[in-house]
């Protein structure tokens, strides 16, 4: 429904765009000649410009939230200003439809501010949210409920939680009412209305509310497991809350990409890698020379990491911190406005300029455009005896980027890199080449942005 309403709302603008053409230019007929001659050919390829560059707004949640949607849209607009000013003081006079552009920037900015506001004026009010019951008010239930409490705009309604247990009966999770158990699990399905059941136990079923269940399940209301629901709603895997065969079961079952999967990933990703490593050779010299001035030699960081299957290879990047006696082997955590980053270091985190050496990494096929950050052998030895499933994240090969690194960012103690495991599994269990395009759309978003580390 977003994707149609922005298809909708960028053909408008670009047909306003035209319009205003036509009448700036004082011409007499707005005619079909003029839609074919006139506009080359490149001009109407804008609408989908502008749906590249609100990518970031499809995530539901996002697309829920005022704030969330104003700063995308006006992001989206500062970057399509900021090329058409480019092109306007660098091209001929007469290359460039400058009206029709202009025009098209401000239409299409307008029009999709009116629509987002809508779908959240209508589409996000009660009537049209689902209403939710948590089957389950233990630490599964407990974990959920505290979830939704904490997300702004809530995905859903949750109406309250059931429970055999006696002693959770009339009483509150996250202030949401445990209303009965089993044997009033229909009723209370009736007189609430509830269109959703989120099984939130992670022990077995008893066969009164296995029985329950599956007449509510007959009768129309939709059964979905906990784990699938925190993945719809963080974008990310619940580790804490699964059981230890689950990596077996389920996780490497359901992580397993087609030949096909693999072979277009190569492909973009040798594509990428020619298309970066162009961009090393052009920035080295510069960047070079800022290194060597502001702190000396090196000019490249080499440290080895663990790849796919765990295999040790070399990773290449800009040096941004000082030199120091320590071997580069040893794990050193990098922390919130850590000292040991120089001042040039600190611009090339911003702007991820330091990780343009990887696409050498990547050409070798040793690492990927999107993946889980690599990391060193030692670290992640010390980290999966702490954090459950941690060396999972080695069936995939390491990115450049990942949907860990655009949600989260760098992790600083062991409870973030647990966060960010969570990301990292749900890439590897959902990765299409729509995410990855996805996630280096939004990579993109962070460089213009500025908010590297």
């Amino acid at each position: 429904m977003l994707l149609v309403g922005d298809i909708v709302m960028s053909a408008a603008a670009l047909f306003a765009a035209l319009y205003y053409w036509y009448i700036a230019d004082n011409l007499t007929n707005f005619s079909v000649e003029f839609l074919q001659y006139r506009p080359a050919f490149w001009f109407y390829l804008l609408p989908l410009l502008w749906l590249l560059l609100l990518v970031e707004l499809y995530d539901q949640r996002r697309a829920s939230n005022v704030g969330d949607t104003l700063r995308g849209i006006g992001l989206a607009a500062a970057i399509c200003t900021i090329l058409y000013l480019l092109v306007y003081f660098t091209a001929d006079p007469n290359s460039l439809p400058r009206r029709g552009v202009a025009g098209f920037i401000v239409a299409v900015t307008v029009l999709t501010i009116i629509w987002r506001m809508l779908y959240i004026r209508i589409f996000t009010s009660n009537p049209f949210m689902r209403r939710v019951l948590i089957v389950g008010a233990g630490k599964a239930g407990t974990a959920l409920a505290e979830v939704i409490k904490n997300v702004w705009p809530t995905p859903f309604v949750v109406v309250g939680l059931v429970d055999d247990d006696p002693r959770k009966l009339n009483t509150t999770v996250h202030s949401y009412p445990v209303l009965g158990g089993s044997g009033s699990l229909w009723q209370i399905i009736e007189n609430e209305h509830v269109t959703d059941l989120v099984l939130a136990i992670s022990h077995d079923l008893n066969s009164d509310m296995l029985n329950a269940i599956l007449v509510a399940q007959e009768r129309g209301v939709a059964v979905t497991s906990m784990p699938k629901v925190y993945e719809e709603i963080l974008g990310r895997v619940p580790i804490f809350f699964l059981e230890s065969d689950w990596i077996i079961r389920s996780f490497v079952e359901q992580a397993r990409s087609s030949a096909l999967y693999d072979l277009a990933k190569r492909l973009m990703d040798i594509l990428g890698g020619l298309i970066g490593t162009l961009g090393l050779v052009l920035m080295f010299p510069f960047v070079a020379l800022a290194i060597v001035i502001d702190s000396g030699f090196p000019v490249f960081f080499l440290q080895n990491r663990l790849g796919q299957g765990g295999q040790i290879y070399r990773i290449i990047k800009f040096r941004t911190m000082r030199t120091s006696p320590q071997k580069n082997d040893q794990p050193q955590v990098t922390k919130h406005k850590d000292d040991r980053i120089t001042r040039v270091g600190w611009f090339l985190r911003k702007t991820h300029i330091d990780e343009f050496p990887q696409f050498i990494n990547v050409l070798r096929g040793e690492m990927s455009l999107v993946g889980p950050r690599a990391e060193q052998a030692e670290l992640v030895a010390d980290l999966q005896s702490q954090i459950p499933f941690y060396r999972a994240r080695l069936l995939v090969k390491p990115g450049i980027s990942g949907w860990a690194q655009v949600n989260f960012g760098y992790a600083a103690t062991v409870e973030d890199t647990a966060i960010k495991l969570e990301y990292d599994l749900y890439y590897i269990k959902h990765r299409t080449l729509l995410l990855d395009l996805v996630i280096l759309l939004r990579t993109v978003g962070t460089v213009v942005g500025f908010r590297g580390q």
